[in-house]
């Protein structure tokens, strides 16, 4: 299939980059490692962002370098046994996807590079990430860790600058090739949900992981895989907001959360229907419709320059008159709100299902985020959200989701 991003996707990128970074040090970048699954297999790869939206390369261990209107790649080479079950590097290829025409093998490209180093102050990259996140409880790529260590390695006293806040900027506002890749994305996850959710077909799953298979195979069958681990969680476990197991089983008059996404071209859609298994009750109903009151009046705030702070709070409070009606709090303050609505309701999306992003910047044109809204009452086993991919345009948003009916 013929990809929709050019090498001058990737070169207008870098372009882009050295315009918003005004400084002469060199910029330096890594591509992510493989990461052991278990003995000598490996996880399957996945690519640092931000290095293939400067290069379009889905091969690890490369490092990126732009230096001034010089730019090239380090390519490492690979043992006779990695290259027999592995492959071996396309150098032509890289290049021609890249549209960077410099590719140098380890030796050769760390020489020119390390030359360099030694002559300036200050070297370019991302900060790497700590070895371990206590928030989300995960271990992150070295790959980064381990391209500062070296690159400190070759001057005492190097200087790093952190190009972050640069990539960030770059990459909240789609280009037309982003747009496409995720709209492709989103129209292959509302088919594949469609199709999965049929009333014939909703009535015959035993299991959540059975619901859960077919929207993935609906999402290989038009050329895609899922963009993130699968949530089909029904009952009681959809009160867990990431209860990604789906081992549960079935049961008549229980609600039903799957929030999925196909990934195309690295790009992710991110969508969360709530339905019933049989005839909902009028509970569940209520509950349902006021999650839907909620992402309603959400999408009626979104426009350019709306501050993501003040929508949130402003959702907050709308969504504390409806637990109220519900009959779930009696005062609206932030506490009782969040007992039954604790996660926000929107976060941007692109490369990454939970894409970069800096909160504190006003909406623009071309920004994608998601408006995801929910109820979660434990005591009662019922577990609603409801979840749309959203583009700001210039007068408002555009709900790119809208085909997929939102309807128990």
């Amino acid at each position: 299939m013929e990809s929709r991003f050019s090498s001058d996707f990737f070169a207008g990128n870098r372009q882009r980059l050295r315009q918003l970074f005004t400084g002469t040090a060199p910029i330096v970048m890594s591509a992510n490692g493989l990461l052991q699954r278990g003995g000598d297999s490996t996880y399957a790869f996945s690519q640092d962002a931000n290095f293939w939206y400067l290069t379009g390369i889905d091969d690890p261990d490369i490092v990126l370098v732009i230096d001034r209107d010089n730019e090239y790649l380090i390519v490492p080479g690979r043992s006779a046994v990695r290259e027999a079950f592995d492959g071996n590097v396309d150098t032509e290829a890289l290049s021609n996807r890249s549209g960077i025409k410099q590719v140098y093998d380890d030796k050769e490209g760390w020489e020119r590079l390390g030359g360099r180093l030694k002559k300036v102050k200050h070297v370019a990259t991302l900060s790497p990430p700590p070895a371990y996140v206590e928030h989300f409880g995960l271990y992150t790529n070295p790959a980064r860790a381990v391209l500062v260590e070296k690159l400190l390695s070759f001057r005492e006293g190097l200087e790093l600058l952190d190009i972050s806040p640069h990539l960030i900027r770059m990459r909240m506002v789609k280009q037309l090739e982003e747009l496409a890749a995720m709209k492709s994305a989103i129209s292959i996850t509302e088919a594949a949900i469609k199709e999965a959710t049929r009333p014939a077909k909703l009535g015959k799953y035993a299991y959540e992981y059975e619901l859960e298979a077919e929207i993935s195979r609906g999402f290989r069958r038009r050329g895609s895989t899922d963009a993130f681990e699968p949530i089909v969680a029904s009952g009681e476990r959809a009160c867990t907001l990431h209860n990604v197991a789906n081992d549960g089983r079935l049961a008549s008059g229980e609600l039903i959360i799957i929030d999925v996404g196909a990934e195309v071209e690295h790009y992710a859609a991110d969508i969360s229907r709530t339905v019933s298994l049989g005839q909902p009750s009028r509970r569940q109903q209520a509950v349902h419709q006021a999650v839907q009151d909620v992402q309603n009046f959400a999408l009626g705030l979104l426009k350019p320059g709306v501050s993501m702070k003040d929508y949130e709070q402003k959702i907050e409070n709308f969504m504390g008159e409806k637990l109220r009606e519900l009959g779930l709090i009696k005062l609206i303050d932030h506490e009782s709100v969040r007992r039954f609505y604790p996660h926000a309701t929107s976060h941007f999306l692109g490369l990454n299902v939970h894409d970069i992003g800096d909160y504190e910047r006003p909406l623009e044109p071309g920004m994608v985020l998601t408006v995801e809204p929910g109820i979660y009452i434990k005591e009662e086993a019922v577990g609603v959200r409801i979840e749309d991919d959203v583009l700001i345009t210039k007068t408002g948003c555009k709900v790119l989701s809208a085909k997929l009916p939102k309807n128990l």
